[in-house]
């Protein structure tokens, strides 16, 4: 497998899908493949006026790179992304980014769901809804679903 140091960030700005693309191809004519997840905001039927998230730093960097480097060792990539933001959102934003390159499509799209999977189940994040009506909300459970996908996977 291809020598791949991930790109991880975690960042209140927003980030521009084409740049990050752009930015992992730069140069390289082996790649035949890029796959790009992009989580957004949603208003839960009108329900939310944002989302905070909140992370633990240095720990949340710590686990993706983690879950990344995993993904590289199990997937021949040529490159690997993933930006999560934090802060309160609005619906329609950003929230996360996974964007990996390999010389065939299988690879590219089986490492960025499993990247997404476990990102979503086990780096640290915490989401607070705030209400359309004003009010705060609870923090947001983990849910079922999500930690179905990633006992899937065999590892």
């Amino acid at each position: 497998m291809a020598d791949v140091e991930p790109d991880i960030r975690i960042q209140a700005a927003d980030f521009d899908v084409a740049e990050e693309i752009a930015r992992l191809t730069k140069g390289r004519k082996d790649i035949g493949a890029v796959v790009t997840f992009t989580g957004l905001c949603r208003d839960e039927a009108g329900r939310l006026s944002a989302l905070e998230l909140e992370h633990y730093p240095g720990m949340a960097e710590a686990e993706i790179r983690r879950i990344a480097a995993e993904a590289c060792t199990c997937w021949p990539l040529q490159g690997l992304t993933a930006i999560h933001r934090h802060g309160k959102l609005n619906p329609g934003d950003n929230i996360v980014l996974v964007v990996t390159a390999s010389s065939h499509r299988q690879a590219a799209f089986e490492a960025a769901t499993f990247v997404m999977d476990f990102l979503k189940s086990r780096a640290p994040f915490w989401k607070k809804e705030h209400g359309a009506d004003g009010s705060e909300g609870d923090w947001v459970e983990a849910k079922e679903a999500d930690e179905l996908a990633i006992s899937g996977w065999k590892r």
